[in-house]
């Protein structure tokens, strides 16, 4: 038997995505290109990006920049990112090309769908929120990830001082 997925589509074409995965066709794609080691990034690391995300996205909602029904919907999936709630939605590769660009985008894509449907609408849909003009409002990877490395590194080195 098939496993469900729907399809979403992006500049490079149609790609097939579990049913019901909270990541979107950046996601997937790095996942069928990049599967290199086996090794995942940490816990630490993810909710240290999705702390990154939620200062980012509490300073674009007091700025204007992302509207302020959308800001609470995405401030929610992240709160439950920093609690673990979303973990297996992180099935990267420690080793990718870039900047981190994919592991920033399978942040952006999992908030982006799980405030969708916080907001009642369904998986998959890039609307109203959208992973990059909206999770990833004014940001860059080049920016985001060494700022969650070097949280992550802080957490690690204290642990009884969270992010």
């Amino acid at each position: 038997m098939k496993a469900k997925v729907r399809k979403e589509r992006d500049v490079l074409g149609e790609v097939e995505i579990p049913d019901d995965a909270y990541w979107g066709a950046t996601t997937q794609r790095a996942i069928e290109f990049f599967q290199v080691s086996g090794n995942r990034f940490s816990a630490s690391f993810i909710r240290a990006l999705a702390e990154t995300k939620k200062a980012c996205t509490s300073a674009n909602s007091e700025l204007g920049n992302v509207d302020a029904k959308k800001g609470r919907a995405i401030l929610a999936a992240v709160d439950e990112v920093i609690l673990g709630k979303l973990s297996e939605q992180f099935p990267l590769d420690v080793f990718q090309s870039g900047s981190g660009t994919q592991v920033n985008m399978n942040m952006n894509e999992v908030l982006a769908n799980r405030a969708n449907e916080i907001l009642g609408c369904p998986l998959g849909k890039k609307t109203p929120i959208h992973p990059n003009d909206d999770v990833n409002k004014s940001q860059s990877s080049n920016d985001v990830f060494p700022t969650a490395m070097h949280l992550s590194t802080l957490e690690l080195l204290d642990p009884k001082r969270m992010v």
